[in-house]
């Protein structure tokens, strides 16, 4: 039984986009292959009449296709029995996303090579960027065209080879224009929609960042076959630990200085969620750390690790990172005496990897800063001071009443679970000092001589050394866990009371009314009001409860939310642990406050761009537009008035006249609608419209076989006013005919996923660059001084395109001219039909 054949190698040549040339470097390498005597044969290629790739073909071996018939059409696939028989080495497949037709051996042809792969034949095959299955919707968003064809992506990145065929968008663009691609019929309207800059652009980022992917992965898994623990600098990786402090940002600042040095770095944040005593790190501050990262261009992690330092580095190694950026530890001196501090523990496990450790402010500050030792209230404190006197000596009191005079034992068992109570109601510092009494007690009524401080067996001074230990020791646990226990119960209200936050924003409910009153609630208050200073003092934004506060000073708790607005709440004092609640109320309410002032602002800054591009579009439509007409009218009335004419001229002067004051009469009724709209009186009547109703109104006017329509029936509709738009395309269509000098203008649409865009294509002289913003601009006259230039219809074009919410920009036509681009919202799509209203007896018909 013969050994199973080697799994044949799998070579893809990855396209930008169609027409870089990747058939055409796939078949170059063929014949290189065939040139060094490897056995090449051509199962599928497609040349698409390119003459230069059907010349790269010659001379290679092609096998026939297989001819098979589907509802009546023989349709050629290639044959994959014929490349089984025939055993090549190498076989070259073309457009790897292809769906075979029905009938052939496998629906898709990545299936086929599957199979010649698993006959130990190496495959050459080619596949565009846009026919990878995960980016089919990026895709779509970025040309408004659906890919039907594609291939998974497991296919390719599990290639043995990728070769990326790439080509400059401009370099692309002319190839299409001299008519290396696509047939002359196709040009301009592949270059006005598929081919346009930033679709190419678009593309091409796409392809490079997928295969920079596909690089990295190659290195990741060449560094586990190799058991390579040690990160590879293949590019600088900045990993700053962030605490969640007052330091977090400016360790962050830090790394991004340093990772902004080298081209190509990566800026990862990392915070460790632990309990090793920044337990409760303030949740604002790490929201606005992740903020400052994202700005910054730089990623956010969260992990998971009991120890910090082992956690920060192991994220840095699995991230092959190259330098990891600590803070100086905030902890006291006597604490990193015994336990060190992070940061050296990062730079001993480190290995390989940079520990860069910055110092900040906050070091020296929490020395100087006071600690809260105990989150207990006064009343409990005081009651545990008592305790810790009172209770050790009652106890002892009781006990040495007692006849039996050898109560030790007893009584140091006693004395130590009233030092653990003492630690349950007071905290520690009452505990230790409950079990310095218990000691004195001991000593002074149970250990020999009674009734004196002096100890005279060694076994009793050892025995009372360990119940202080023993003592001191339990009530530490007891009250480290009490506040534990203490912190999840805060954590889980907050965690609780953030969420409420969270939801109210996804909600809509991020209303100033909204948050004083959950404010209230949260905290038990009578009332809270929201302030805004004002000129003579303070007016009230918002208010929940009875007797609002009108100024800060008539609350109990204050919070500043900004310089001008302030949170005032009436009722019990709030502790400093809720404080930290307290300050992500103030950003949730600074949010809302500035939605609502960029929303006024975006408001009336919208207001004032519509009535001043009314105003614009008016003087230039005067200024210009009615020149014309008033020029033929006077000059034709002259010509009556002083001449014999007979009637054929007398026939053409009247029908000028006629033709000019319809004109006159059409710009004014447009001027009176656009002054109206610049006084606020009216507005465009928005609906959806079709193409096919507005544009051939549109040109109509212009002269029989100068103006070519290029639209499919099947091009959505739009949301604009019919009569405005028809104006814009007019001007638009006028202006490009006299610019195209007697040679055809095309009138085409494109439909993106958001909007519409129609092309008015002349091939004129153009314009230039620098030309194309100004010749919008109000008062030019670069029709006045350039025959077939453009005229000022396109300063009253765009002012009219931006009333009906559309954008008018000016593109170079390939091959020479200008292509003036329209961009119009699409129409939404209509909803389901209402069901009838069901008649009821006695109702009005």
């Amino acid at each position: 039984m013969g050994d199973d054949p080697r799994r044949g190698r799998l070579t893809v040549y990855l396209g930008a986009a169609p027409g870089v040339g990747k058939t055409f470097a796939m078949l170059g390498e063929a014949r290189r292959r065939r040139e060094r005597g490897t056995d090449v044969v051509v199962g599928f290629v497609e040349t698409h009449g390119r003459a230069h790739t059907a010349a790269q073909v010659d001379g290679l071996e092609v096998l026939p296709r297989a001819e098979i018939s589907y509802r009546g059409t023989t349709f050629s696939e290639m044959d994959v029995a014929a490349i089984l028989a025939r055993r090549p080495a190498v076989v070259l497949v073309d457009e790897l996303a292809h769906t075979n037709v029905p009938g052939s051996r496998h629906r898709k042809r990545a299936e086929d090579v599957a199979e010649l792969r698993a006959a130990g034949i190496d495959v050459i095959t080619t596949v565009n960027i846009q026919h990878l299955e995960s980016l089919n919707d990026e895709v779509e968003r970025i040309t408004g065209v659906r890919q039907r064809e594609t291939v998974p992506d497991v296919v390719v990145r599990t290639a043995d080879s990728i070769q990326l065929v790439d080509m400059a968008p401009d370099a692309l663009r002319r190839r299409m224009a001299h008519g290396n691609i696509y047939q002359a019929d196709n040009i301009d309207a592949s270059l006005t929609s598929y081919f346009r800059v930033g679709n190419l652009t678009a593309l091409r980022e796409l392809a490079l960042l997928w295969l920079a992917d596909r690089v990295d992965d190659a290195l990741d898994d060449y560094r586990r076959a190799h058991r390579i623990e040690s990160p590879w600098p293949t590019k600088e990786r900045i990993v700053v630990a962030v605490t969640g402090g007052p330091e977090s940002e400016t360790l962050i600042r830090r790394g991004a200085r340093m990772a902004q040095r080298s081209a190509g770095s990566e800026l990862l944040a990392v915070h460790v969620l632990s309990s090793d005593g920044l337990r409760n790190p303030d949740e604002a501050r790490i929201l606005r750390a992740q903020q400052l990262v994202a700005s910054l261009d730089g990623s956010f992690h969260s992990v998971v690790g009991e120890d910090v330092s082992q956690a920060v580095v192991d994220f840095a190694t699995g991230a092959n990172a190259t330098m990891i950026v600590v803070g100086v530890s905030r902890h006291g001196g006597l604490r990193r005496l015994f336990t060190g501090s992070t940061g050296d523990r990062i730079a001993r496990l480190a290995g390989a990897v940079d520990v860069h450790l910055v110092t900040h402010e906050e070091v020296a500050g929490a020395l100087a800063r006071p600690r809260t030792l105990s989150p207990l209230s006064r009343a409990r404190q005081l009651v545990g001071w008592a305790s810790a006197v009172l209770l050790p000596l009652g106890l002892a009191l009781v006990l040495h009443g007692f006849e039996d005079t050898d109560q030790l034992t007893l009584a140091s068992l006693l004395l130590l679970g009233a030092a653990v109570l003492v630690a349950f109601v007071g905290g520690l510092l009452p505990a230790l000092l409950a079990a310095f009494v218990g000691f004195l007690s001991l000593n002074y009524w149970f250990t020999p001589p009674v009734g004196d401080l002096a100890i005279s067996r060694p076994a009793d001074v050892l025995g009372l050394l360990v119940f202080v230990a023993v003592a001191a020791a339990v009530a530490t646990v007891v009250d480290r866990a009490s506040r534990r226990t203490a912190d999840a119960l805060r954590a889980r209200t907050e965690a609780a009371t953030m969420g409420s936050l969270s939801r109210s924003v996804l909600t809509g409910q991020d209303t100033a009314e909204a948050i004083v009153e959950r404010l209230r609630e949260t905290f038990g208050q009578t009332c809270v009001a929201l302030l805004e200073r004002a000129d003579a003092g303070w007016r009230v934004l918002a208010s929940a409860g009875p007797g609002g506060a009108e100024r800060p000073e008539d609350g109990d708790t204050r919070v500043k939310v900004d310089e001008d607005h302030v949170l005032v709440l009436c009722g019990q004092a709030l502790r400093a642990t809720d404080q930290r609640v307290l300050e992500a109320f103030a950003v949730q309410t600074s949010l809302v406050l500035e939605y609502r002032r960029l929303r006024d602002r975006d408001e009336r800054a919208a207001t004032l761009e519509r009535a001043d591009a009314t105003s614009t579009a008016l003087l230039r439509a005067v200024s210009h537009d009615l020149r014309t007409p008033l020029a033929i009218v006077r000059a034709s009335v002259d010509a009556l008035m002083t001449s014999q004419l007979s009637d054929t001229d007398r026939h053409e002067l009247t029908t000028a006249v006629d033709g000019s004051t319809a004109q006159l009469e059409g710009l004014i009724d447009n001027l009176l609608d656009l002054s109206r709209l610049q006084s606020g009186l009216i507005r465009p009547v928005m609906r959806a419209r079709s193409l096919d109703e507005v544009i051939p109104l549109a040109v109509a006017g212009s002269a029989p076989g100068s103006v070519r329509l290029d639209f499919a029936e099947s091009t959505p509709l739009v949301l604009t006013d019919a009569g405005l738009l028809e104006r814009v395309v007019a001007n638009l269509v006028t202006n490009a005919v006299r610019a195209a000098d007697g040679g055809p203008v095309r009138v085409l649409a494109h439909a993106l996923p958001d909007t519409v865009d129609i092309l008015v294509v002349d091939r004129g002289p153009g314009v230039a660059p620098d030309q194309r913003e100004r010749m919008f601009e109000p008062f030019q006259r670069l029709s006045d001084s350039a025959p077939g230039g453009l005229g000022l219809g396109l300063a009253v074009a765009r002012g009219l395109a931006e009333a009906i919410d559309g954008v008018l920009s000016a593109e170079e036509t390939p091959g020479g001219g200008l292509t003036m681009v329209l961009s119009l919202p699409r129409a939404p799509s209509p909803g389901p039909a209402p069901l009838p209203a069901p008649e009821v007896e006695g109702s009005a018909s």
